[in-house]
């Protein structure tokens, strides 16, 4: 991967936008900080792809996402009926 600083990307956009279609990723600078990779349209959509798991993965997955506050049974307050 080739180390672009921010001046000269911005600098020479065109030719950083066909070095990522020829070479690959390219990574963008700010002070000598390496700060965000410029990567081809196909390559971030397969991994952006490969990263979300499908909706079948997620409902046969043995463990949940996130922890859902559930009342003990049987503790749950109700609302009484109001008077129309």
């Amino acid at each position: 991967m080739q180390t672009w600083p921010v001046q000269d990307a911005k600098a020479r956009l065109s030719e950083l936008l066909d070095a990522c279609l020829q070479e690959g990723p390219q990574v963008l600078t700010r002070r000598g900080v390496e700060t965000a990779v410029l990567v081809p349209l196909a390559e971030w959509q397969r991994l952006n792809a490969a990263a979300r798991p499908s909706i079948k993965a997620l409902l046969l997955a043995g463990s949940a996402r996130a922890e859902i506050p559930v009342p003990a049974r049987g503790k749950a307050q109700r609302r009484t009926p109001s008077a129309l």
